[in-house]
């Protein structure tokens, strides 16, 4: 009896078995034609490339502007260009001038004054520096105290007032060009402020003759006119801190140059003839 029920139980497992598998392999097999698809697919997703962006080429920019501006708008930018290029030029050379004459005055304060004559300190001068024209002109001023006008002047004062000349003159020289930098300083904001309102005069006027006022049509022309603001400002800034700076350079080296002259005219007072030449 127990071997009968046995059979039987074994006999419904398998029959179950067999109804089960059918269904299983046929859930399988979509589900493995849906992976190799999608393994398919993936390959040729992962190859295409990407769509690059396209460029968008800036209508309002500073090339937009040299390319269709009107003429004062491109006179406005070279003449700020000019003010630029002329600012730096007197900075660099002004610079190099001021760096030359500081170390001539170490060289001098160091040396000259240590010769056996005035005339041995001048030739150890290099030809055309400042203290070699201080240095000249009070010897010759010194030496060549004759004349029915000039010898109504002692000798003392004049070989001051030639001494102090020639330091005027070294002084002169040493500010030229801080004018130019005070006149960029000032007026290139002003010039750049010119060019805006230029801009957006004429942008207000082809937006009034069009009829169309929407953001674009206002926004991109008047962000255009403010360039030239920009550029005025960037002209300037450098220009008012190098005329700043060079200002407190030509100070300095101009107390060198005083206390040379000083100096100086107290060697020539004390030794009327500088003849060993």
């Amino acid at each position: 009896m127990i071997s009968r029920l046995s059979a039987v139980i074994a006999a419904f497992a398998f029959a179950a078995t067999l109804a089960v598998s059918p269904v299983q392999a046929q859930d399988q097999k979509p589900a493995d034609a849906a992976s190799a698809v999608a393994a398919d697919a993936a390959p040729a997703t992962a190859a295409a490339p990407a769509a690059p962006a396209a460029a968008v080429e800036n209508p309002y920019g500073l090339q937009a502007m040299l390319k269709h501006g009107d003429m004062v708008s491109k006179g406005v930018l070279a003449l700020l260009a000019l003010m630029s290029m002329g600012s730096w030029y007197i900075m660099i050379t002004k610079l190099w001038d001021t760096q030359k004459m500081g170390n001539e005055a170490k060289e001098v304060r160091a040396t000259f004054f240590k010769k056996a004559s005035l005339a041995e300190g001048v030739k150890g001068l290099k030809e055309g520096s400042a203290f070699r024209f201080i240095a000249e002109s009070g010897i010759e001023a010194s030496e060549h105290h004759e004349g029915a006008l000039t010898e109504n002047i002692d000798h003392n004062s004049w070989v001051t007032m030639s001494v102090d000349r020639s330091v005027g003159e070294v002084g002169t020289r040493l500010q030229g060009g801080l004018g130019f930098l005070a006149t960029v300083g000032s007026t290139s904001p002003f010039i750049g402020l010119f060019g805006t309102v230029w801009g957006i005069l004429q942008a207000l006027t082809a937006i009034g003759v069009a009829g169309q006022a929407s953001i674009d049509k206002v926004a991109g022309p008047v962000g255009e006119a403010l360039i030239m603001t920009a550029l005025g400002l960037a002209v300037a800034v450098p220009a008012v801190l190098g005329y700043n700076w060079l200002v407190n350079r030509n100070k300095a080296v101009m107390s060198n140059v005083r206390a040379f002259g000083a100096d100086l005219h107290g060697v020539l007072m004390g030794n009327r003839s500088v003849s060993k030449r």
